[in-house]
């Protein structure tokens, strides 16, 4: 799934992103609200399955940004963080049209199941669980990838990378920007991971009897398109 994470507390943000990424999701980062805003009122081509809103936070609260974007249409799921716990607190949460609530301190295996609950509602959409570009497919709600007829196995890895390349089909992304959407470290201009596991989607997805989808953008990183 493709989640955006609103936290400024440093240590929470660091846990749950490494978490998440982990179990094989892509997870964008902000610190404040006003970015979170910005961020997903400007992915609604390709809108996030599932954003967590702390809160308290710099610039903009959790709460106001999520009734903003129910106010803009955004019906994708919304889970709160807050320290807050009494039963006003919940409920205002609620009422900004938050479909979950979880205070903290938190375990992460009940984050993790929260994510996945809310998840699930959102993969019932069909722009959602299933992603095409040319005679490419992939579906992420059964996890599964094909390039016409033919069935293709993916790893872990593979599969979020091929995720990130679709829901920015046809948009140059940057080597920088695959790391932190994939993996949890910023491009520091020695690694070569990302284009290492470019060449392992190649060889799996572009057959030498097939139109190539994943090109080269020099300067910049790689697009998927046809």
């Amino acid at each position: 799934m493709r989640i955006l994470l609103a936290e400024d507390d440093k240590r929470i943000a660091g846990f749950v992103v490494k978490g998440l990424r982990e179990e094989g999701h892509s997870v964008e980062h902000v610190a404040d609200g006003e970015q979170a805003l910005n961020l997903a009122t400007g992915s609604r081509d390709h809108p996030f399955d599932v954003i967590i809103l702390d809160v308290l936070m710099p610039r903009r609260d959790g709460l106001s940004v999520c009734r903003e974007l129910r106010t803009q249409g955004y019906r994708e799921p919304v889970l709160i963080l807050t320290a807050m716990d009494s039963l006003d607190d919940r409920v205002r949460g609620l009422d900004s049209g938050a479909d979950d609530y979880l205070v903290k301190p938190f375990a992460f295996p009940e984050l993790l199941a929260r994510v996945r609950a809310l998840g699930r509602r959102s993969l019932t959409a069909v722009r959602t669980s299933g992603l095409q570009v040319a005679d490419l497919n992939l579906d992420t709600a059964t996890r599964t990838a094909r390039r016409g007829e033919r069935a293709i196995e993916l790893s872990s890895r593979e599969f979020v990378l091929l995720e990130y390349l679709m829901r920015n089909a046809g948009r140059p992304v940057s080597r920088t920007n695959i790391l932190q959407a994939v993996w949890s470290y910023d491009y520091d201009g020695a690694s070569n991971v990302v284009d290492v596991y470019v060449g392992y989607l190649r060889r799996k997805i572009d057959g030498p009897e097939e139109m190539p989808l994943i090109h080269t953008v020099r300067g910049v990183g790689y697009r998927l398109s046809e």
